[in-house]
């Protein structure tokens, strides 16, 4: 249960910064999402450039506590079970989830 509430928690947050004006995604996470972009997208050169764009659009669109939020919210909503369920159910958890999805839309414009 407490990590429902620590998930909820990062929920809240607030996410009224502009991602833009904070350069907060630390290099870790952003290499991760370009590993698995790359990976879905060919090993190619082509896809490291479009890649990188597309985190770096997402970066300057989401502040990271929001893109960690919906990172984990897409997760929980995997999961079997009463857990699963409540993040299923929550709608403050498909808000989270909405707006990562229109930051790799917006991404998926510029970038590819």
């Amino acid at each position: 249960m407490k990590i429902l509430y620590a998930c909820l928690f990062l929920l809240a947050a607030p996410a009224s910064l502009a991602a833009a004006d904070v350069n907060d995604y630390p290099t870790e996470a952003r290499a991760d999402y370009v590993f698995v972009c790359m990976k879905a997208n060919g090993e190619t050169r082509d896809a490291l450039k479009r890649c990188s764009c597309s985190i770096d659009v997402i970066a300057s669109l989401l502040p990271y506590d929001a893109y960690v939020a919906a990172e984990t919210v897409a997760s929980m909503t995997q999961a079997q079970g009463q857990i699963g369920a409540l993040f299923r159910a929550s709608e403050q958890a498909k808000a989270t989830a909405a707006e990562l999805r229109r930051a790799q839309a917006e991404a998926e414009i510029r970038c590819f």
